[in-house]
């Protein structure tokens, strides 16, 4: 990754030299030491490889425990398809959470550097705990004997789940500002690195997939040959080398100022607007509050332009006839900027399109859970080797991997002779193009499970706990298409919560967009929950049985395929509405 620095696009080369010039950053950045950096000598391409390369092992870290957690909790743990499959959307969900406690300690108090430096130890904490539950025999379930599988102890599963949800938490301050942090090393007021910040973001998710096809590949089949202690412990490792690469490029980052409390701000306008509920908005909005004698009154965030919408909010930025005579300013709970106002503009206009993630990311939560389940019901062998069912994910990631050099470096530049726009597509474009893409992948998933039953009811092996011999390789093209997927949706999103956000908030957004895993990870257990009490009601076997050669996982299947339809609808219609952030 470190040859990047060299790499430029004809875009990069012809922007003009005259903007963004200086010999420091014009967007606030400032050294460890809290001094203004240089640029030639810090941030950039210089930085990334650290950061690239801590994304990469602390992502091959979280998904070595990930992917192939459903197989552990069901043939160590000895839990049933249905419990097993809601319990790991639930911890997967949280640690989709947990970013917004480490955005708000970001943006408010420590930093985005200073958040990830105290929940990594968490994180390596929370690592070696499930090694040590898989390790040690006292703490986890005898093995079956025969059909006979003991249950799990309360202690046993208490220093299970202990280990899980710290790591849970860990990842919750490094998510929402890794990503935030590599690309605060691209100054905002430089043309050439604005575009090289568009181009980080593919790099950075290149490089979580490269982590991610790790563990899906060699991980997954340690931890079904050899042993989970392994299997959980090497994640432990790699979990110890992201921290030092981290760590190993302090002198070389950028860092911004964390601008105090977004959730305070978005208060201070509520009761401002609030209190001056009677008065009205004047038609002039140089009348309303800003402050004129630096940026912006919010540490690290320039000044936002004002908006026509959601008028009632401008009314805690206007200055009363009291105020006006003492020149008093200062209550943050009376009269706010108009920057400060536009902030919860944008946090509103954000939230149409962020919920049209949701249904996505219940897609993308089968890739862990029930796409696992039914490849465990195919067969699984080559020859005398046998495939575990959860490696099959390898293909996501290899789809990613293949698709992000692609993108950036072929469709990209096509694009932009058609768009005219520096990175192609618009973050709102490319997000729409992933959209359409997953109604693919689950069509694919359905039309494999529709095969996969019918040869089950030619076989005789519908009342048979038995895989059908036909090839897991069937399963290919829906992890390629949700790969593809990833690469038009999340990256997508990860440029527009960045760029979108207020200055001072931007670890906030970030964490909004992980909210989506979560929320969709919460909404597929739902899902599930609902299908499986509706399905088997008056004794019916239900879609989706512990035999799944008894069920119908297609009807599954093709029930998150419209509700993707109909979600792409609602983003299309969304999307045409939003109104682009205007900075000064």
């Amino acid at each position: 990754m470190g040859s990047l620095e060299e790499e430029r696009s004809p875009l990069e080369d012809g922007l003009l030299q005259s903007e963004g010039s200086g010999l420091y950053t014009g967007d606030g950045s400032v050294d460890i030491k809290g001094k203004p950096v240089l640029k030639e000598n810090t941030g950039n391409w210089k930085a990334c490889p650290f950061i690239l390369g801590t994304e990469c092992c602390e992502r091959l870290a979280y998904y070595g425990i990930a992917t192939n957690l459903v197989t552990y909790l069901k043939s160590k743990l000895h839990e049933g398809n249905v419990v097993a499959a809601r319990n790991v959307s639930i911890w997967q969900g949280t640690c989709y959470l947990t970013p917004l406690i480490g955005a708000v300690l970001a943006d408010a108090y420590w930093g985005r550097y200073s958040t990830v430096a105290v929940f990594f130890p968490i994180y390596f904490i929370g690592m070696c705990t499930l090694t040590l539950s898989a390790s040690i025999p006292a703490l986890k379930p005898a093995e079956c004997v025969d059909s006979v599988c003991p249950s799990a102890t309360a202690a046993q599963y208490a220093v299970f789940f202990l280990g899980l949800y710290l790591i849970a938490l860990g990842t919750g301050g490094i998510k929402p500002c890794v990503s935030s942090f590599g690309a605060d090393q691209f100054d905002d007021t430089d043309p050439k690195e604005r575009v090289k910040k568009g181009s980080f973001f593919n790099w950075f998710y290149f490089s979580i997939n490269i982590g991610s096809l790790i563990s899906n590949s060699v991980l997954v089949w340690i931890q079904d040959n050899v042993g989970w202690g392994l299997g959980f412990g090497i994640p432990a490792l790699f979990m110890g080398i992201a921290i030092a690469s981290f760590f190993s490029g302090t002198m070389l980052y950028r860092f911004q100022r964390p601008g105090g409390s977004p959730i305070t701000r978005m208060c201070h306008v509520l009761v401002a607007s609030f209190h001056k509920r009677n008065l009205e908005v004047p038609t002039n909005s140089t009348l309303l509050y800003e402050t004129h004698d630096k940026p912006s009154a919010i540490e690290g965030s320039r000044k936002l332009e004002h908006t026509e919408e959601f008028k009632c909010l401008d009314k805690a930025a206007i200055l009363s006839d009291a105020e006006l005579k003492s020149g008093e300013f200062s209550n943050p709970w009376r009269v706010c900027t108009v920057t400060q106002v536009e902030e919860f503009k944008i946090l509103i206009r954000m939230l149409p399109i962020w919920a049209t993630g949701i249904i996505f990311s219940a897609v993308h939560a089968q890739m862990s859970t029930l796409f696992v389940e039914q490849g465990m019901m195919m067969d699984t062998s080559i020859g005398s080797f046998t495939i575990p069912a959860a490696s099959l994910s390898t293909f996501a990631d290899i789809s990613v991997i293949f698709w992000v050099p692609i993108y950036d470096r072929v469709i990209v530049p096509i694009a932009r002779k058609f768009t005219g726009k520096e990175r192609g597509f618009s973050e709102l474009q490319r997000m729409g193009i992933g959209l359409f893409i997953s109604i693919l992948c689950m069509s694919a998933a359905a039309l494999v499970e529709i095969k996969r039953l019918q040869l089950a009811r030619e076989l005789g092996l519908v009342d048979k706990d038995a895989a059908v011999p036909m090839s897991i390789f069937w399963q290919i093209p829906q992890y390629f298409l949700l790969g593809a997927a990833e690469v038009f949706t999340y990256i997508g999103q990860l440029e527009f919560f960045y760029d979108q956000s207020p200055d001072a908030m931007r670890s906030l957004c970030s964490a909004l967009s992980l909210l989506t895993y979560c929320l969709g990870n919460y909404l597929s257990s739902l899902i599930l929950t609902l299908v499986t009490y509706f399905t088997t009601m008056g004794g019916k076997t239900g879609w989706i049985p512990d035999n799944l050669n008894e069920g119908h996982l297609d009807y599954f299947f093709w029930l998150l395929a419209g509700l993707s339809f109909l979600n792409l609808l609602v983003y299309i219609f969304c999307a045409k509405k939003y109104k682009q952030k205007k900075a000064s």
